[in-house]
């Protein structure tokens, strides 16, 4: 069964700036959204929990630069997408 990903209006603003902004992502931020939906485990994903302020959020990985910052259900199989961004912006 796939996961269910949520687009919230705040992160809508974001993805479409941060996609004006790298147009070259386009294609892997696409792939990144597939392959979560299939399998948020995949390792291409290097999902992972953060820590500090951000302990209630996970992260994947876009490519080795860019991450997208999300929250993770694995009862309802829903997953939020929170940020998306520079490594080191988002964190």
């Amino acid at each position: 069964m796939n996961y269910k990903l949520l687009y919230t209006n705040s992160y809508i603003r974001r993805v479409t700036k941060f996609l004006k902004k790298h147009p070259e992502l386009i294609s892997q931020y696409e792939k990144t959204l597939k392959i979560l939906e299939l399998n948020p485990h995949h390792p291409s994903l290097r999902l992972h929990l953060l820590k500090g302020r951000l302990k209630k959020l996970h992260s994947v990985s876009i490519n080795i630069s860019y991450r997208i910052t999300l929250e993770f259900y694995f009862l309802d199989k829903e997953i939020i997408l929170v940020n998306i961004g520079h490594h080191n912006d988002i964190y």
